[in-house]
């Protein structure tokens, strides 16, 4: 009996593992400090940050299973959403070393056009040497452009735009998402789980819903967030397996981190949004679960899940951060 083919989670961690041969650690290390500080301060979109090989190698071995299992989660919550529909073809806005490619294709079977924008080329090459392991990734177009005033998107089914509003003027920012809200079916954005990120995924989810889109993933509705602005954020996790580059630049000993990573997901196809979604980690109490829920109505609800519910009380044992609740009947 043959072998199961490798997932593309597992053939991504196995390319990446091969990026930093030749590359002294410590020199890998200190790129990824030093890309790390930049990517936290401002940066014009005309000065990419990854200068060359080495630097994108260090940095795509250190956040790209980040950047994956952030995108992916996002991906599979819009899938639950429109149950049946598969894209067919892909543009990656900003996309670098095409992380987000790569969820795409754990989201979705088969082969489908995909095109990688971004302005480093010395990201795009790595992405496209790293492509060449997964079949499904062979014949992507990686192509270099300014992601700015002047964007102009072909017609896709599905966009994505992940960890790069972080690197767009206000300006650039909504140029970008009205580019892509003309352009694509679906448009996924991606941004760090942090009260600036939530900041930038409210501002592209209301010109999404401005120009037409459902949302349908994580809010099970399309009217205004319900959080107040300045008192809290919303955001969810992605548990990511810690490579020897992650301990070594962080220190620890822990085999996996947690990616904290805000999303919307918007389409203009008819959706099945969930009817509630946990936007907090369930608290699990003897005999009771917490459960922080955002709710159609729209509102911000807790809700306790006691063992006098039953399977409703073994569900939610199971529940994680980011789940639709109730969970689907089987």
């Amino acid at each position: 009996m043959n072998a199961p083919a490798p997932s593309p989670a597992e053939t991504l961690r196995s390319a990446l593992a091969g990026l930093l041969d030749g590359l002294p650690p410590r020199q890998a290390a200190q790129a990824v400090d030093r890309l790390i500080a930049n990517y936290r301060g401002a940066t014009p979109t005309e000065a990419p940050i990854l200068r060359d090989r080495a630097d994108v190698a260090a940095y795509a071995a250190y956040r790209m299973p980040a950047t994956f299992e952030a995108v992916r989660s996002a991906l599979a919550a819009f899938a639950d959403a429109v149950p049946g529909w598969v894209p067919r073809d892909h543009v990656d806005v900003g996309g670098g070393t095409g992380a987000a490619a790569w969820a795409a294709c754990a989201t979705w079977d088969g082969e489908r056009p995909v095109t990688v924008l971004d302005w480093a080329e010395p990201a795009l090459a790595l992405g496209r040497e790293l492509a060449a392991a997964h079949p499904a990734l062979k014949a992507a177009d990686w192509q270099r452009t300014r992601i700015g005033p002047a964007l102009s998107l072909a017609g896709a089914d599905l966009v994505t735009v992940s960890y790069v509003l972080n690197e767009l003027t206000a300006a650039d920012r909504a140029a970008l998402v009205d580019a892509a809200a003309q352009a694509a079916q679906a448009v996924v954005v991606v941004e760090p789980g942090t009260p600036d990120g939530y900041a930038r995924i409210i501002e592209a989810r209301d010109r999404l819903v401005s120009a037409g889109f459902r949302i349908a993933a994580p809010c099970p509705h399309s009217a205004a967030c319900p959080i107040v602005p300045g008192t809290d954020w919303c955001h969810f996790s992605a548990r990511v397996s810690r490579s020897s580059l992650h301990r070594q630049v962080k220190g620890g000993s822990l085999a996996y981190e947690d990616e904290k990573f805000g999303y919307v997901a918007a389409t203009r196809l008819p959706v099945v949004p969930a009817p509630a979604r946990v936007v907090r980690k369930p608290q699990i109490r003897k005999g009771q679960v917490l459960l922080d829920l955002c709710e159609t109505d729209p509102a911000l609800r807790r809700a306790t899940v006691t063992k006098r519910h039953g399977d409703l009380y073994r569900a939610a044992r199971d529940t994680d951060w980011g789940d639709a609740w109730p969970p689907a009947e089987d």
